[in-house]
């Protein structure tokens, strides 16, 4: 793919998008458009998602503060990036958009698990430490892993095609 001027000024809308929906619904516990937005990008874009993602990153870290808790977002979206690169892109959008609201779903569900390693690691905790704060989480992963379900199963697919109509309108 030839990332053009109007991709890249794409690429960056979807990373403000990202904070955007992060910061605007931070008042929902894990509800947010992040997941969806990283499955979104990555599907159009591919490997340059890693682009917004990253931006996200930083752009939550400069607004968070670079704390203990931002280290595991450096790594936490890229197996959501992975799991969406390996789905063929030879398939049929309608068989791609409930594999891309799967792997949006099993993200948020897994979050706190993909999260624990590092808080583990950071606080010494043991690994019968890292499960009971995996179990401690399972009520806020539960929330992360369904509002995925339902932003994703709403917004994914026109998203995906708005995007990809970008090059039939640009001129």
């Amino acid at each position: 793919m030839k990332v053009k001027l109007k991709d890249i000024a794409l690429l960056a809308l979807l990373a403000a998008l990202m904070v955007v929906g992060d910061g605007g619904l931070e008042w929902l516990p894990n509800i947010h458009l992040v997941g969806v937005l990283i499955v979104v990008a990555t599907a159009v874009y591919r490997v340059y998602a890693l682009l917004p993602i990253y931006v996200y990153v930083f752009i939550t870290g400069f607004i968070g503060g670079f704390a203990l808790w931002w280290i595991p977002y450096i790594y936490i979206w890229l197996p959501l990036w992975a799991a969406v690169m390996l789905i063929p892109k030879k398939l049929s959008l309608k068989i791609k958009v409930p594999l891309y609201v799967t792997a949006a779903t099993l993200h948020g569900f897994l979050f706190g698990t993909l999260y624990a390693p590092a808080q583990a690691l950071m606080f010494g905790l043991d690994f019968k430490g890292m499960i009971a704060w995996i179990i401690a989480g399972l009520y806020f992963d539960l929330i992360h892993g369904l509002s995925n379900l339902v932003l994703g199963t709403l917004l994914i697919y026109p998203f995906i095609k708005i995007l990809k109509h970008t090059d039939k309108y640009a001129r």
